[in-house]
């Protein structure tokens, strides 16, 4: 396995590692470093989640070597209505075209000529047709989740006439941008089954591993005694999770605090929307960005998921439950995580229903640490990182293999 290079493409730098998506491309970098793979990431160091340069240099010094280019992908209205109006293309695809990040792209795969390229995120496609003009390499795209389901799901909770019809049609964009896009890789990575079902169900025929998130199980270094309050932690710019708080702070809490006046629910995240600090108050506490989240989270049992739109997989639930947390989610927010409502987490799709799971762990805290323990060993067993890589890297040899086959004279 030795020797073997791969170019990894981010759309951003996996850094801080306080969100999934971070988590996601950290772990697959480590992976292949850890198996002896010379990796090559190049990222890009994007407006909306800036990395300085100092940090840059400390991250990933096993590796072969790590790139960024700045790309400033805020958005702007006036390039959005340009966008609707004048493109076919998902918003998304035009503010990730630079053409700095494309020079800075072609230059390494010319230098480091790459076994593999994988790229982190669909937008990053939009290099695939320069790619292949200049290089044999395999092809793979990671699908953190099926990014059209996403705005489908948040065009049909949006009570806005006019937001709502922006998020179908930018939905219907996004879906057909996705099935292009799919058929033209050599190897697509899902990172559920369901999300690989739908990638078939289109008609695409390209070779698939499902790859979830895998846990590494590590000691904590963080010995404080657990409390049975809950919490919620997520990148609080991003439109499911501001939609999940909105709902659980606004429709949930009165029910919870009505018949529990004394539980306590804390919520985190960087870039917490201001109109969230408002909330504070009846047992509820926003701390906005916090410098530690396995320090936020040490202390509480309860982690809950009010998730009601968003695909992929909830790295900090699969984080959580192997930890021995309780989750009370929706049934969307353990979507891709193989676990059993009743017997690994406890699911709530309602309002009552999440008030009514969170009174039952309360007053059943034997039967609740139960559920807790069985999600836990589910994780352990289920989503060990070192047999998912095994996976992933067999089908990489099988298809390097009948790759170099089909090019030799």
């Amino acid at each position: 396995m030795t020797g073997r290079r791969i170019l990894i493409l981010t759309n951003r730098v996996p850094y801080p590692l306080k969100d999934g998506g971070a988590l996601a491309m950290d772990a697959m970098i480590e992976g292949f470093r850890k198996e002896g793979w010379q990796v090559y990431l190049l990222a890009m160091n994007t407006s909306r989640h800036h990395v300085s340069k100092e940090k840059i240099h400390k991250l990933y010094p096993g590796i072969h070597k790590l790139d960024t280019v700045d790309v400033d992908n805020d958005i702007k209205w006036l390039a959005t209505l340009n966008n609707f109006f004048f493109s076919t293309q998902p918003e998304h695809a035009d503010r990730f075209t630079n053409a700095a990040f494309q020079k800075k792209l072609l230059s390494i795969i010319k230098h480091f000529k790459p076994d593999v390229i994988q790229m982190e995120s669909i937008y990053l496609s939009v290099y695939l047709p320069v790619i292949k003009e200049v290089s044999n390499a395999l092809t793979i795209q990671r699908l953190h989740n099926v990014e059209y389901q996403i705005w489908e799901r948040l065009a049909k909770e949006t009570s806005q006439p006019v937001k709502r019809f922006y998020l179908k049609n930018l939905a219907k964009r996004i879906r057909r941008f996705e099935m292009q896009i799919w058929s033209q890789f050599d190897l697509l990575l899902p990172i559920t089954q369901a999300d690989g079902d739908i990638i078939r169900k289109s008609g695409c025929r390209t070779p698939q591993v499902v790859t979830p998130f895998g846990i590494t199980l590590r000691d904590s270094h963080i010995e404080v005694e657990e409390h049975w309050t809950a919490y919620h932690i997520g990148a609080m710019d991003w439109l499911p999770n501001i939609e999940a708080m909105d709902w659980f702070l606004n429709d949930i809490w009165p029910l919870v605090h009505k018949l529990m006046p004394r539980f306590q629910f804390s919520f985190a995240g960087r870039n917490m929307p201001e109109r969230f600090f408002s909330k504070q108050g009846k047992g509820v506490h926003c701390m906005g960005e916090v410098k530690d989240a396995d320090e936020f989270i040490a202390d509480k049992k309860i982690l809950i998921v009010p998730l009601r739109s968003g695909g992929g997989i909830r790295i900090k639930i699969m984080e959580a439950m192997a930890t021995g947390k309780l989750v009370i989610s929706t049934e969307t927010g353990m979507q891709g995580i193989a676990a059993e409502p009743g017997v690994h987490y406890l699911m709530a799709n309602t309002e009552q229903e999440f008030a009514d799971a969170i009174y039952y762990a309360m007053h059943h805290k034997h039967k609740a640490e139960n559920i807790a323990t069985a999600g836990q060993q589910l994780l352990i067993e289920v989503y060990n990182q070192k047999n998912i890589m095994d996976g992933l890297l067999g089908k990489l040899l099988q298809l390097l293999g009948s790759q170099r086959k089909a090019i030799t004279p």
